[in-house]
């Protein structure tokens, strides 16, 4: 577990990131910290999602679209209707 901690502390350079077990089904919270040292992002994941590369990629794409919310660079509202959007396109396209 320690090196899949230091894989997204690079992943998510500048920022530290700690991984925790917790719960008995096997999940690990990530808690993803600012240089200064606050807690900027925490998340509970499955510990499958952080062996499985392309599950893994996933944790990290949410982590990265979590701390640009957190740090106001992403607002939700704009998530939703890009996920919107993509959901109209597939549909038409089936």
């Amino acid at each position: 577990m320690e090196s899949i901690s230091l894989l997204l502390s690079e992943a998510l350079s500048p920022y530290q990131v700690t991984l925790t077990s917790s719960g008995v089904r096997g999940e690990c919270l990530v808690t993803v910290k600012s240089p200064a040292g606050a807690i900027v992002v925490e998340r509970e994941v499955n510990r499958a999602q952080l062996i499985d590369k392309r599950e893994w990629v996933d944790v990290v794409d949410c982590l990265h679209r979590d701390l640009k919310i957190a740090e106001g660079r992403l607002e939700p509202s704009v998530i939703a209707a890009l996920r919107n959007a993509a959901q109209t396109r597939a549909s038409v396209l089936a």
